[in-house]
């Protein structure tokens, strides 16, 4: 039986423990983030739990902060919520395209 409505998949950044601090010192919008992991982690899983009970795949989309700063200059993008909204969408979107 098909679902009336498709699931979607939803990519929100994330960050690993040791890359997090770098990630603040290249964030032009750092102010706005937490300032430990655990604050950011916190934070993050419970929008996690918040998308998935509304129906959707959650893909949790890498930032390196080297990686990520190199790509938001090839897109003339600041390194900042938009920026992090759309690796996200990005990478939740290749993800999707990659899975059969």
């Amino acid at each position: 039986m098909l679902a009336s409505h498709p699931i979607r998949a939803v990519g929100i950044a994330w960050y690993s423990r040791q890359d997090y601090r770098r990630a603040l010192e290249i964030m032009e919008d750092a102010d706005q983030l937490p300032r430990t992991f655990d604050q950011w982690l916190k934070r993050a899983e419970a929008t996690e739990r918040q998308i998935k009970r509304a129906g959707h795949v959650v893909v949790r989309a890498m930032i390196k902060p080297e990686e990520f700063a190199a790509w938001c200059r090839a897109k003339g993008l600041n390194t900042d919520a938009k920026a992090r909204t759309e690796w996200a969408s990005e990478f939740a979107h290749q993800q999707a395209k990659d899975t059969p």
